[in-house]
């Protein structure tokens, strides 16, 4: 049995950057970065940023492109994947990618801005913090509502990724 699947829960890096294939099908790319603190061998705590590449298809590069900004919160679900290329140079290109099966928006208070940590959690209180799930063909009415969203499992050809 083999398995890949990747789960990455983090603040949104950069803007979406969103284009169309020569097929017709939406990607979107951005990028994610989690943080680890941990204690290092001195007994200092150290805190240590990673950034994933992320790629979204169809239905959720479009809620991707119209719902996720820098800094937000974003829970995806996917799949690890290489891809490899040459560049006008002639020169070999690496590139490790999360392909996104399944999109969680973050609460909207979860956007870092200008307002402090008590803003910010006397903001989420006030939610109910149960929040229904939405389907793909659904559109959030509002961030607050921390939708589920879910790609369906077409085969992607790689080679039509424009960037």
């Amino acid at each position: 049995m083999n398995l890949n699947k990747a789960f990455l829960l983090g603040r949104v890096a950069n803007d979406p950057e969103t284009r169309t294939t020569s097929g017709g099908q939406q990607v979107c790319s951005f990028r994610i970065v989690t943080n680890r603190v941990y204690t290092d061998s001195a007994g200092q705590k150290q805190e240590k940023a990673e950034f994933h590449n992320v790629v979204l298809w169809r239905r959720l590069a479009e809620i991707a492109s119209q719902y996720l900004k820098k800094g937000a919160l974003v829970l995806i679900e996917g799949r690890i994947e290489n891809r490899t290329w040459q560049d006008n140079a002639g020169v070999k290109k690496y590139r490790t990618e999360i392909v996104g099966e399944r999109l969680q928006l973050g609460p909207k208070s979860a956007v870092k801005q200008g307002g402090g940590e008590s803003e910010r959690h006397e903001e989420h209180e006030g939610r109910e913090s149960s929040s229904p799930a939405t389907s793909q063909d659904e559109t959030p009415a509002s961030r607050d509502e921390i939708p589920i969203i879910e790609e369906k499992n077409d085969d992607i050809n790689v080679s039509e990724i424009p960037f």
